[in-house]
């Protein structure tokens, strides 16, 4: 994992290792995700990004940050979908082995719960034969 941090790396290592809850990987992985929009390491985390933003929307909130400057990252009061817990899983071996195949992160719409998910549905279901 050549760009990211320790901190993630330490992350992704104790979640791995079943240390850390998907939660807390999340809240760190979304923290160092938007804290470094500029500077490259928005790619390496992007796997992981991608099941995050598609399965789990919401699970951290923006705040704003004490100091005034920015925003603080915290976890939302829902946790992270445990059947999607696998595809995190599968994502943070692929940031920390550094393959960065962007496709792991990726949630077919018909699994990723949510209101477009249920509305992608609604109309495949109502089309004419």
């Amino acid at each position: 994992m050549p760009s990211a941090s320790s901190h993630v790396k330490d992350a992704l290592e104790s979640y791995l290792a079943g240390r850390v809850k998907a939660e807390r990987l999340v809240v760190t992985i979304a923290a160092e995700y938007y804290r470094d929009a500029g500077n490259g390491k928005r790619e390496t985390l992007q796997p992981l990004m991608d099941v995050i933003d598609r399965v789990s929307p919401g699970v951290v909130e923006l705040g704003t940050a004490a100091g005034g400057a920015g925003f603080d990252i915290r976890l939302a009061k829902r946790p992270f979908p445990k059947q999607y817990e696998a595809r995190l899983r599968e994502a943070a071996e692929v940031v920390l082995s550094g393959s960065g195949k962007r496709e792991t992160g990726n949630v077919p719409a018909a699994e990723a719960p949510g209101l477009w998910a249920w509305i992608r549905r609604l109309f495949r279901g109502s089309r004419s034969a």
